[in-house]
């Protein structure tokens, strides 16, 4: 018996659905089984021969187990986030194509976690790292601590926790925004344990646009959707479109190569933006277990660090012109200025000074060591802090309207920043395959709840071809257009609610008590999450 939520109509509702649908008989092959079970085991031999074998080529084989134990757990929890988010998010993709029997139901799961596998292995990298950028900075630069592990566990299993209970009652909610609200949970939870006013640990920017597409995202899906089903009505004329298919019958092959195509990009881009999440955390805890391996990137040519070397000297030069001090000022304390401007984002007199002596220091210490592999072990956390440090300092300073460079300053800061981040924001290949695996295995098991709800239990009829097709895709072209605008519009929210829309649209009728507990989700994942993630920070905080 399925143990989902009844979100189903009201008896007079439900006679007027169909007795059968694309999943009222189907059944789990055994070939998607076997198949689950070699991914999964040659995913993990794959992971750990090599992180074993970037370890010891880094020389950074400790007697200690702890933190190898820490590490291990830690990349467990990162991989089960991913996991659990492509078994939630996937029916985002082939809801349509299922019930508008576009796929059969484990071709198109299969189809979909493939795309899912493609788009984090071709992905930048770049949404991973801005990821980080919202952790509290102080909990960043010391990440291989007791409080760095904890914020760690902490904001991953409140994210698992709320995608396994939404997903449990069926209810397809957003993983993105569940992220974000368990980062902004520790950084109010961390301030307030630091007897620091609880906001003053929340990216307010951050939090802002996140409510706009909580907002935003559900009337984008829900009008859209509508006004291109009503445009397919005015200018296409085929009456198949506008029914419910009958039996197992496709739709005309060209609204069938339409769906398949906004399956197809929905699934590559979920894969490339929601992998980077977990690629992001993970990258984090490698930094704080085993930073000689993974705090620079040790590959980076010797004629590069000449480079990074010369560009630090001439950013240090630039920046001293603006410098009203006869000493420059000492490292631990620039260190501590760049830490309060980061949390603050408020530029004193110090600000620049600070970033003078850093951005000198580092150089420094790059041009002794010759090289990033070679830099000292007992160095390489301090240089690694030192530059994200010095990075976030310059991305905010360039957000200022009150802080004025001249050109030449700019544009030496613009390729200081450059260097920093080719040393230190790096993905190694195994990573990616990891996260790419897990993302798609999950897509391969869990997705029926899900599915159920946005293809049965949104509308009071069954989905139309072109009722699929509209909303599949505005999906694909929302999320695009979010990309390249760096926005964070939930694929989910866009998608229930086109599909909601279609049936508006189409005088179908909607199910208001499956729309409310929609709703009801969407609106209880970013307080729900921040409070579960800062409870659990709390208490991990003790524990470690």
């Amino acid at each position: 018996m399925d143990s989902s939520l009844n979100l189903g109509p009201s008896p007079s509702a439900a006679t007027a659905a169909p007795a059968r649908t694309p999943l009222s008989e189907h059944k789990t092959s055994p070939l998607t089984i076997v198949l689950f079970i070699a991914l999964l085991v040659m995913g993990l031999i794959y992971t750990a021969l090599s992180l074993t074998s970037d370890v010891t080529e880094a020389g950074a084989i400790s007697t200690q187990w702890l933190p190898y134990f820490l590490l291990g757990i830690a990349l467990l929890i990162a991989l089960g986030f991913e996991f659990v988010n492509g078994f939630h998010d996937t029916a985002n993709a082939v809801a349509t194509v299922i019930y508008t029997n576009s796929m059969p139901p484990n071709f198109a799961v299969m189809w979909s976690g493939c795309f899912n596998f493609l788009g984090v292995l071709l992905s930048s990298g770049a949404v991973a790292f801005g990821i980080i950028s919202l952790l509290p900075v102080e909990l960043i630069l010391q990440v291989g601590s007791g409080s760095g592990f904890a914020m760690v566990f902490a904001l991953l299993i409140a994210a698992i926790i709320w995608n396994l209970g939404t997903w449990w009652l069926g209810l397809p909610a957003s993983s993105s925004h569940t992220m974000i609200g368990s980062i902004l949970g520790v950084g109010i939870a961390n301030a307030i344990m630091h007897g620091r006013n609880g906001t003053s640990g929340v990216d307010w920017a951050q939090a802002t646009k996140v409510g706009y597409s909580l907002l935003l995202s559900p009337l984008v899906g829900f009008i859209c959707a509508a006004l291109l089903l009503l445009a397919l009505r005015a200018f296409v004329k085929s009456k198949e479109l506008y029914e419910a298919p009958e039996g197992n019958n496709p739709p005309p092959w060209w609204i069938r190569g339409l769906l398949i195509l906004t399956c197809t990009g929905v699934s590559f881009a979920h894969g490339s933006n929601d992998g980077q999440k977990g690629m992001g955390l993970i990258m984090l805890i490698l930094v704080g277990t085993v930073p000689m391996a993974y705090a620079l990137n040790r590959a980076m040519p010797v004629d590069h660090v000449t480079q990074f070397v010369a560009v630090s000297q001439v950013t240090q030069v630039s920046l001293n012109k603006y410098v009203d001090r006869a000493t420059p000022m000492p490292l631990p304390e620039s260190r501590d200025v760049l830490v309060t401007y980061i949390r603050t984002k408020a530029v004193t007199a110090q600000v620049i000074p600070a970033l003078s002596t850093i951005t000198g220091s580092i150089g420094e210490r790059v041009k002794d060591s010759g090289s990033l592999a070679k830099v000292p072990a007992a160095s390489v956390t301090n240089v690694r802090n030192d530059m994200y440090l010095a990075a976030e300092a310059i991305r905010f300073l360039d957000k200022d309207a009150s802080v004025k460079f001249d050109a030449d300053t700019k544009a030496n800061l613009v390729a200081f920043k450059k260097q920093i981040d080719d040393a230190t924001k790096f993905i190694p290949l195994w990573v990616k395959i990891a996260v790419a695996i897990a993302l798609g295995l999950g897509t391969m098991v869990g997705w029926k709840r899900i599915v159920v709800t946005v293809g049965e239990k949104i509308g009071k009829t069954h989905l139309t071809y072109a009722q699929g097709a509209s909303a599949e895709l505005v999906a694909m072209l929302t999320i695009g257009a979010a990309d390249a605008f760096g926005l964070p519009v939930s694929t989910t929210h866009v998608l229930s609610s086109g599909v909601a829309g279609t049936m508006a649209a189409n005088k179908s009728g909607l199910q208001m008590s499956t729309i409310r507990n929609l709703a009801m989700a969407w609106v209880l994942t970013l307080p729900v999450a921040i409070v579960l993630s800062g409870s659990l920070y709390w208490l991990f905080s003790h524990l470690f």
